[in-house]
């Protein structure tokens, strides 16, 4: 089974940089929505049997062009939704960055008793995550996109995908529409296809945000 673990495209709050994981969340800007619309072509030459999408309105939107190249009905599964930041939610500073990003990498080194602050531990968002895929791997689906977001996407790959490097994933920002390929299933585990850190749809997608809080580099 492969999966394209995809990123969202951009919204007004990773302009802003703010750590926005709240339900129903924002729109898209109009970058994020060229975003979105160069996915078809960019999955033109692959095969997908299935499009599913978090409970984060971004994601839906994100997925819209795809969902309507391929015909199909997008699959809402909530545990694909952003790491919550709980009470540092809507901070822009950058010790709240700062403090979240270390934490939800912690957990890929193992200490999943950690927690964002009034939000979730590694057992908690790691177990919700895993039970997404599980869900999808039970459907049958050979080729799966999945939109879903930044922080969520490379927490939970650097703690569960043979071939993550921790290290780069923390050093790396992972743009708008940026992919995650994996391949492999709940029972023998996953490992890693392909790791693409801009847009999917081109560099010409990309504009810098000096702060985007969920998919940004981790500070020393």
């Amino acid at each position: 089974m492969r999966v394209f673990l995809l990123r969202h495209g951009q919204t007004p709050s990773n302009v802003a940089g703010l750590l926005d994981t709240g339900p129903p969340g924002p729109a898209l800007t109009r970058l994020g929505e060229r975003q979105a619309a160069a996915l078809p072509g960019a999955f033109a030459e692959r095969p997908m049997d299935a499009l599913v999408v978090s409970n984060l309105e971004r994601t839906r939107l994100t997925a819209a062009p795809l969902a309507h190249s391929f015909g199909l009905d997008p699959v809402t599964l909530e545990g694909f939704r952003e790491v919550e930041a709980g009470d540092l939610e809507m901070s822009s500073d950058r010790e709240a960055h700062h403090a979240y990003l270390a934490t939800v990498f912690a957990w890929a080194r193992g200490d999943l008793e950690r927690r964002v602050p009034g939000g979730p531990d590694g057992h908690t968002f790691l177990g919700r995550f895993d039970r997404s895929l599980a869900e999808i791997a039970s459907r049958g689906w050979d080729d799966v996109a999945v939109v879903s977001h930044g922080a969520a996407i490379r927490s939970w790959a650097s703690a569960r995908v043979r071939g993550a490097d921790l290290e780069m994933i923390e050093r790396t920002p992972l743009a708008n529409t940026g992919l995650v390929a994996i391949e492999g299933d709940p029972d023998s585990g996953w490992h890693l296809v392909d790791w693409s850190s801009r847009p999917l749809g081109g560099a010409h997608l990309t504009m810098p945000v000096p702060d985007d809080p969920t998919g940004d580099a981790v500070e020393a």
